[in-house]
């Protein structure tokens, strides 16, 4: 069990700064895509990238009974968040959306219980609520623009977010992290193709090359591959549990954009980085 528990951790981990680069990268490319050609174009990539793994390793379809639970996590985290944060993106800077990043491990905890009848201890609560907190503290302290429409975009993003995790990981200890990640692109593609057929660019030579290569690293790291780790985790390790890593994801992306975007990182970074391990270790004990 404690085996177990510690290579969920260690997966949840490896997802997590897999998906620190989606905010930044996604940033960059609705700079040059329509959000919804962007977020058509990424899921069909993946997921024909997913039906090539699909057949390669010969994988059973799954059950009609996983399909309801398949459904919600293609809603969740291959079409409503995507979509959702590349529409709020045109709105709001890439910082500013990590103040709804910070709220993420508790929409994931939250429907964690709901969906799949996880217990976690008071005090499990009580740190997860202080972790956010101070990530929501520091972004809103590190970002001054905003707005309405942008806020309410990233709000339904957590939220369909957070749905997606919960009910991916349930599933993922029946079929398996990347075979449910895979399911649910290749469930979805229809449809996205349909999309992004309709709202393909009058041209696509005109894209510069940081926009192609957010669009690659959207399409095989955030849909794909990320998941691979991330489902894997939450299923070993507890969905509320593991889900707390999402608390350092504002802070790895902060990273990144200041890599990509030349934007400063404040002192202040390490003291609240520090307090957020803590949160994170202080709800890995009691989850």
């Amino acid at each position: 069990m404690m085996t177990s528990s510690f290579s969920g951790w260690g997966s949840g981990l490896l997802g997590v700064l897999i998906f620190s680069g989606s905010l930044p990268a996604t940033r960059v490319a609705v700079g040059g895509l329509d959000p919804f050609f962007l977020t058509s174009a990424r899921a069909v990539l993946a997921g024909l990238l997913a039906l090539c793994l699909l057949a390669l390793f010969n994988e059973k379809q799954p059950s009609r009974s996983d399909l309801k639970s398949l459904v919600i996590v293609a809603l969740g985290v291959v079409i409503g968040f995507p979509l959702l944060t590349a529409l709020a993106l045109q709105h709001i800077t890439a910082a500013h959306s990590i103040v709804f990043i910070g709220l993420l491990p508790l929409a994931t905890a939250s429907f964690g219980v709901l969906r799949g009848g996880e217990r976690p201890a008071a005090m499990f609560w009580v740190f997860s609520v202080l972790g956010s907190a101070a990530v929501v503290c520091f972004a809103l302290s590190q970002s001054a623009e905003a707005s309405l429409v942008g806020d309410l975009f990233m709000v339904a993003a957590i939220l369909l977010c957070g749905l997606g995790y919960a009910e991916g990981a349930q599933l993922s200890r029946r079929l398996g992290g990347w075979q449910v990640i895979s399911w649910a692109l290749v469930l979805s593609l229809p449809l996205m193709v349909a999309l992004a057929v309709s709202t393909w660019p009058v041209t696509l030579s005109g894209l510069s090359l940081p926009v192609w290569l957010s669009l690659g690293y959207v399409s095989v790291f955030s849909m794909l591959v990320g998941f691979v780790f991330w489902y894997r985790g939450l299923a070993l390790g507890g969905t509320a549990g593991v889900g707390q890593l999402q608390l350092l994801q504002p802070f790895f992306g902060l990273i990144l954009a200041a890599a990509l975007l030349a934007e400063p990182i404040a002192p202040s970074m390490i003291a609240i980085t520090i307090f957020v391990v803590i949160c994170v270790a202080g709800a890995k004990r009691f989850s």
